[in-house]
């Protein structure tokens, strides 16, 4: 039955490919508001409910809106509820067809199957046992499937889509002119793209347009001309958007002069036709902006606030440590700022002020930040009930365009904020061997939605504004013959390794055994007293190792996220909090390996061993006070470090003034810095993770000052000095060892070279020759095609796709293979 389906991921045999479809109902759509207003041929989501109370299988409905509709009927839901726990099924999407049932309150749904080649027969098995019909796609009746997922089958219909997008915010796309800011509120003159910019935001908030993909029907109705959704009601505008001007541009000011354009209560002329006010327990309309962003990033709304408004112009209200929980107090002021992780504490909570307000503009600033729609903040950003909704970042795409489905989301776009859409239309597309028609698409989708400007033109030769120009460059280093024993030795052994483990399923059970390889190889380019020097206590045991019989084992894993910024957790993406490491080795946060175990499938994520409470294990703390690292003051200095101090001694002796940042992920990496620099003459501070939000304050502080004795080097974290922090004070970026990840490196290099900076900026990245870090830089270049491709003119079509097995296997210095 699955052999002769034809697929909708392209060539990759482990992509996920249409199955077919199953018809089932959708019930209970009385209970539900959601479930008053489904139409004839609308898209719905279909979401996994394993803690509803009632039904550990129920799989819920949400309408077009994201609404909670009804759930799926049942004794099909018992059938797809395992398939969809145990992974046997990628992705399930819902259509509600033509209602040919009286009952308005149950109706049918054609259930979309989407799975890989691999679990193929055991979808199709067990929807035969349990009597379900599956329409398969050479089945004769898979003609009548209603979704537009449907009709990418064929050729002829996918270029039918193709048209749709490419028309996609064309029509009656005139110039948007710019905008002063309010006199009466902001007193400094905006740049002229700062201008631009403010007309582009207030032109999207104030349009009366419909969203795209929707026309108007000759009998006054409206219809979806991508999903074919009809409604009678005219569609609300889409008042947001993505404000992804490149980091330096003054976003901030921008936003604060769109923020104090709306003060006045009828701002904005007549509301668009259907758009709801909305009253607050009858009180006059709610204008308050909810601002979501990290904490480091509060310094900057207020800093721009006091020097660019005037005094008492704008209430700004912190909501973050001890708050209120009045929702009158919250709307008494103009600005009400939070963060993610605020909001992810309250999400589902009862009587959360602040997931209960409806506000009047919701801005997400740095909104890469919930890039995992999984992560519980994503959810709860996502939730946040407002009329108008900003998605602000330099840096939108940071892995791969799956990024921007939370932020999609987030706006309600529609049908983009449906997973198995934005999958099926935009990401199974760029996944493609060829990759021109995802990437098309992605251009078209962004530019009807996107403000996106760099500092320099597309020649380079020019910049957006009178900031001096930035160059990068490389300086490759070459180890000594004792580092290059221990580098190639390491190598060697991470290769066997790999090599034992052999198929990808062996891989992904010693994920962490990988990392931890990685790991110890970026710690030898910079410096062989990052790690131990006993090779054989660097190495994690068998494979098989049980970490609950191990302590020592445990230490090593938890090392895995202290000694380096970029770790991850594999569920949320975000830096583990209260980190715990799995009988099976693998490491995620607390809450979202908590929130496995309390689903149906209690499997570990990665490996799909199965777990239980007593298979969790909190990391132990792992203590490094500065002074320990005192015993390497008369070691010979690393390759890479030599390396540093020439070139801080050659900007010196150019401009004896000139102050430079040393970006390193390692925080024992700084410290070790310190003593060579201070003995070579340099004065320095020092910023990183651990510090308070008030320390890191006193040092950017310290760091600006000038003069005989004034700071002239900062050892900086990525992490904590990456958002939200200027540094315009220096001239020169140092990044002593590469990331993953070339947004961050941009949002580093960006502190220093951003509106404010007076000089040329020169930004030096130390590179190890024939190294890992060649190999990073290579996949960093993949990551930012796909970033210039999205927002650019179309370039060539090559696979872009997150870190995989294949690109362990790169780091490690492995050929890519197939597995």
């Amino acid at each position: 039955m699955a052999s002769s389906s034809r697929r909708v991921g392209g060539e990759d045999d482990d992509e996920p490919y249409l199955l077919g479809f199953i018809v089932a109902k959708a019930v209970g759509l009385r209970h539900y508001d959601g479930g008053r207003t489904i139409t004839s041929r609308e898209n719905v989501g279909l979401v996994r409910e394993p803690l509803n109370r009632y039904d550990r299988n129920a799989i819920r409905v949400d309408n077009s809106r994201g609404v909670k509709a009804g759930h799926i009927d049942a004794p099909t839901a018992a059938v797809l509820a395992p398939l969809l726990d145990g992974h046997h099924l990628a992705a399930v999407h819902g259509i509600v067809p033509k209602p040919t049932s009286k009952n308005p309150f149950r109706l049918p749904c054609q259930v979309h199957l989407f799975t890989r080649p691999a679990a193929a027969a055991l979808v199709g098995a067990a929807l035969a046992a349990a009597g379900l019909d599956l329409i398969h796609v050479d089945h004769p009746e898979f003609a009548l499937s209603e979704s537009a997922i449907v009709q990418e089958q064929t050729k002829k219909s996918q270029g039918d889509v193709d048209k749709l997008f490419s028309h996609v915010g064309k029509e009656g796309k005139a110039r948007v002119e710019p905008m002063e800011a309010p006199g009466d509120v902001v007193v400094s003159e905006l740049f002229e793209h700062q201008k631009e910019a403010l007309g582009w935001l207030v032109h999207r908030e104030e349009s009366c347009d419909l969203p795209p993909f929707w026309e108007e029907d000759k009998d006054g109705g409206f219809k979806n001309v991508l999903t074919t959704q009809k409604t009678n009601e005219r569609p609300l505008p889409l008042k947001g958007g993505i404000f992804a001007d490149d980091m330096g541009l003054g976003k901030t000011l921008t936003l604060l002069s769109l923020i104090g354009r709306s003060k006045a209560r009828n701002v904005g002329g007549k509301k668009a036709r259907g758009a709801k006010r909305r009253k607050i327990e009858g009180a006059e309309e709610s204008r308050t902006t909810l601002v979501v962003c990290p904490p480091s990033v509060f310094s900057s709304w207020v800093t721009q606030l006091e020097e660019h408004t005037k005094a008492g112009s704008f209430k700004m209200y912190l909501y973050h440590g001890e708050r209120t929980r009045e929702k009158k107090e919250l709307l008494k002021h103009d600005i009400v700022i939070t963060t993610y992780s605020t909001l992810g504490q309250e999400f589902e909570q009862e009587g959360s002020p602040v997931m209960d307000i409806e506000w009047f503009r919701v801005i997400l600033d740095e909104a890469h930040v919930i890039k995992n729609s999984a992560a519980r903040q994503t959810k709860a950003v996502i939730a946040l009930n407002a009329e108008r909704r900003w998605v602000v970042t330099g840096t939108p795409i940071q892995n791969s365009s799956l990024d921007l489905y939370p932020l999609m989301a987030f706006l309600r776009f529609q049908p983009f904020s449906i997973k198995s859409y934005w999958q099926s239309l935009i990401q199974c597309p760029l996944e493609r061997k060829n990759n021109e028609t995802g990437l098309a698409r992605l251009q078209s989708l962004l530019g009807a939605i996107s403000l996106r400007r760099t500092k320099e033109t597309e020649s380079g030769s020019t910049s957006l504004v009178s900031i001096p120009p930035k160059t990068v460059f490389a300086c490759y280093i070459e180890l000594s013959a004792e580092e290059r024993e221990y580098y190639d030795q390491m190598e060697l052994e991470g290769k066997k390794k790999l090599q034992e483990f052999g198929d990808r399923d062996s891989i992904l059970r010693n994920y962490s055994t990988v990392l931890y390889f990685i790991l110890r190889l970026r710690q030898l380019c910079n410096d062989i007293a990052l790690c131990p020097l006993d090779m054989k206590s660097w190495l994690p045991g068998s494979s098989l190792e049980d970490v609950s019989k191990n302590p020592e084992l445990l230490k090593k894993l938890a090392s895995l996220v202290d000694d380096g910024d970029d770790f991850e957790c594999p569920i949320c993406l975000s830096p583990p909090a209260k980190t715990v490491i799995t009988s099976c080795r693998h490491i995620y946060c607390q809450t979202c390996i908590m929130k496995i175990l309390k689903s149906s499938s209690s499997r570990c994520p990665i490996c799909r061993h199965s777990l239980c409470k007593e298979d969790l294990f909190i990391a132990p703390e792992i203590k490094h006070p500065d002074e320990d690292l005192s015993a390497n003051i008369d070691r010979p200095l690393s390759s890479k470090v030599q390396a540093l101090l020439k070139q801080l001694r050659r900007s010196q002796n150019e401009d004896p003034l000139s102050k430079s940042v040393v970006f390193s992920q390692f925080r024992k990496m700084l410290i070790l810095l310190e003593g060579p620099l201070k003995a070579a003459g340099f004065n320095i501070l020092r910023l990183d993770g651990s510090m308070t939000a008030k320390k890191r304050s006193e040092v950017i502080q310290q760091f600006g000052h000038v003069g005989p004795g004034a700071p002239t080097v900062l050892l900086a974290s990525l992490k904590a000095a990456g958002a939200g922090v200027n540094l315009t004070a220096a001239s020169t970026v140092y990044l002593f060892d590469p990331w993953w990840n070339p947004g961050v490196e941009e949002q580093a290099m960006d502190r220093v070279h951003r509106i404010g900076q007076t000089k040329e900026v020169k930004v030096v990245r130390l590179i190890v020759k024939d190294s890992i870090e060649d190999r990073m830089l290579e996949l960093q270049e993949k990551k930012r095609k796909l970033i210039t491709g999205a927002f650019g003119k179309k370039k060539g079509g090559k696979e872009y796709k997150e870190i995989r097995v294949e690109e362990l296997q790169m780091m490690m210095g492995m050929k890519m293979k197939s597995v």
